[in-house]
């Protein structure tokens, strides 16, 4: 019945703060906004894959213990020297990184301004396909 992941959406607290995150840091094109949804649409390729919404400045911070998303992990191009270019580019903004080796993904681990937790992977390896159990391999930090 599904096809295939359509698109995320997040709350977040400042919406102009967060855009310039997603846009400027990461990289990711803004497709459209709208003042009164207090949204951002964001786009990979289609009409929109990734948003974020405003929920003010009150909203609790995001946490490993609460209910919710544990993480969102966007494909970096370019294998290991596009993460190692990431890495660089998100150091630079004062980003703290955790590069990790999952061997079926090589990941760098980081949060946006509200807390939520994010990742940029390349693939590792295609152990998966023979070894599904590869999926819970130990992780390793990665070196780049």
């Amino acid at each position: 019945m599904i096809e295939s992941l359509g698109h995320v959406v997040i709350k977040v607290r400042d919406l102009e703060a967060s855009e310039r995150f997603y846009a400027e840091t990461l990289g990711i094109e803004v497709q459209s906004r709208s003042e009164s949804a207090r949204m951002t649409f964001f786009t990979l390729g289609r009409h929109h894959d990734f948003a974020i919404i405003a929920i003010g400045g009150s909203a609790p911070p995001a946490s490993e213990k609460a209910i919710g998303t544990h993480h969102i992990a966007f494909q970096v191009s370019g294998g290991l020297e596009g993460l190692r270019e990431a890495k660089a580019r998100l150091e630079a903004e004062g980003v703290t990184v955790a590069p990790v080796d999952h061997r079926v993904t090589k990941s760098l681990y980081f949060s946006d301004p509200d807390g939520n937790a994010l990742e940029l992977c390349v693939d590792g390896s295609d152990e998966w396909k023979s070894n599904p159990d590869s999926l819970f391999a130990p992780a390793s930090e990665l070196e780049l």
